[in-house]
């Protein structure tokens, strides 16, 4: 398979590609246009020019014998030339993949697999499996770089993804999220390069606000494998928010701070026991010992089919603050304090008004 073309981070060709309508010539266009078909025929039965004012009333069928065509035949011709515009679209990204003409940029970030491919296998599990309710979204700004902050919680990190499919399926202008992954993610055969594709990188401050300057959505789970990791009985207890660091880069890059709460990745896996000894060995953080797993094997691994919501709270700005304030420990304790504090009210207030767990 052909190598993809590497885009340069700051190059504006990459940027535009980004935003709404700056797509590349044939990348996902076909796919992402695939409802414009069904209205086509559709358009001349409402409204022809030059219709006499009297022939208003006329019974939609009542040209079907001179040729016209049903309303069924043209749903089906609709159908029929969707399912045209569906193959040829796979047929051309496939060739694409082959031939290596699709572009990256240098985190390794492929936008037309996440949003072909990608987010297609995680939207079912998003919209069927856990019914994720999105409030807030429209706190995320339309353009230029924000730090999205939100709570970690689940056994294993599926919160991450499900906001990530939150704010590309719900966004007003389609914006993508890119989140910062713990080092674990990228030594992980397989893992490792489907995040570098679905845009993840490492959570480290200099790739962090490289991102943000370059106008992108970051997002970041300061609590980490603190959160993730935590038993049941502390669920939906925020975990130490880290010294702040993401508060400094935010405070760097001059973007805002987006709080986001998450409620109902708590009880996907619930952890009741940590095999600390197996961890060590297998050199992970903490080996989770929940009602199902390992007692019923790989079938445990299955997630409980929790109702979840997501929501984005208002922004926090940091414009308004110099340079140099980056450097202050006062002011970044209060900021994270002030983030925290935020994120702990709201999901206590979502937890009030949820009315059971899986509904």
């Amino acid at each position: 398979m052909a190598d993809a073309k590497v885009i340069p981070f700051d190059d504006d060709r990459s940027r535009a590609r980004r935003r709404p309508g700056g797509r590349a010539d044939g990348e996902a266009a076909a796919v992402r246009t695939l409802p414009g078909p069904q209205q086509g025929p559709q358009e001349p039965e409402g409204g022809q020019e030059g219709s006499a004012p009297g022939t208003a009333g006329e019974a939609p069928g009542a040209d079907a014998g001179a040729g016209g065509e049903t309303g069924a035949e043209a749903e089906a011709r609709a159908a029929a030339g969707g399912w045209e515009r569906r193959l040829a679209g796979g047929l051309a990204f496939l060739r694409r993949r082959v031939t290596g003409d699709y572009e990256v940029d240098e985190f390794g970030y492929d936008e037309e697999l996440t949003d072909q491919v990608l987010m297609s296998l995680l939207r079912p599990l998003y919209e069927k499996y856990f019914r994720v309710e999105v409030k807030g979204v429209e706190n995320i700004p339309a353009e230029g770089g924000a730090l999205i902050v939100a709570n970690h919680s689940g056994t294993l990190p599926l919160d991450g993804l499900m906001m990530q499919v939150a704010v590309h399926d719900h966004h007003p202008a389609g914006r993508h999220l890119r989140l910062l992954a713990a080092d674990l993610v990228f030594v992980l055969p397989v893992v490792n390069e489907l995040a570098r594709k679905a845009g993840h990188t490492l959570a480290c401050a200099e790739d962090a606000e490289r991102l943000l300057r370059s106008g992108e959505i970051v997002g970041v789970m300061p609590e980490g494998f603190k959160g993730i990791g935590k038993p049941f009985g502390e669920r939906y207890k925020l975990q130490r928010f880290g010294r702040g660091g993401f508060v400094s880069t935010a405070l760097r890059a001059g973007v805002p701070i987006v709080p986001c709460s998450i409620v109902g990745a708590e009880e996907i896996y619930p952890m009741l026991g940590n095999a600390k000894t197996l961890a060590r060995v297998l050199g992970f953080p903490y080996f989770p010992l929940t009602p199902t797993f390992p007692w019923l094997g790989p079938l445990g691994a299955l997630p409980l089919p929790t109702k979840w919501t997501i929501q984005f709270g208002e922004p926090i700005p940091t414009d308004s603050y110099a340079p140099e304030a980056a450097e202050d420990p006062m002011l970044m304790f209060n900021l994270t304090d002030q983030v925290r504090e935020q994120i702990q009210h709201t999901l206590y207030k979502l937890l009030v008004q949820r009315r059971s767990v899986f509904f």
